[in-house]
């Protein structure tokens, strides 16, 4: 099984805002890989609804290897899939952009944003 560093992750320099706007933003295909089923996942994920101090971003990751997401001001809402190698959860949007985000005692790193359990 690849791990997260046999893994592209998109490292382009944007601001936090700007990096997870593309996560938000992206594509309309239908979500998995292959043959349509999520990845396996290879430990224990963060399940459940996590979301930032002040409300700006949600995250809701699910049991079946699905994530769907969300940020104030954004019409469209990010899903995909993600997988789990040590601290770090990799999601995966439907048009393939990878985000790492950090797992950390009770709470998540992602794009400069905390998230903390709904």
């Amino acid at each position: 099984m690849p791990t997260l560093a046999d893994q592209h992750v998109d490292t382009t320099v944007l601001d936090a805002a700007a990096l997870f706007a593309l996560v938000v933003g992206r594509g309309s295909t239908p979500v998995g890989s292959g043959a349509g089923l999520p990845p396996r996942i290879t430990a224990a994920a963060p399940v459940g609804a996590w979301h930032s101090a002040g409300g700006t971003v949600h995250l809701d990751i699910k049991t079946d290897g699905t994530y769907a997401g969300r940020v104030a001001g954004r019409k469209r809402r990010a899903r995909g899939t993600y997988s789990v190698e040590g601290g770090v959860l990799a999601l995966r949007d439907e048009s393939g952009l990878r985000t790492p985000v950090t797992v950390g005692d009770g709470v998540l790193e992602m794009a400069g944003f905390v998230l903390a359990p709904r």
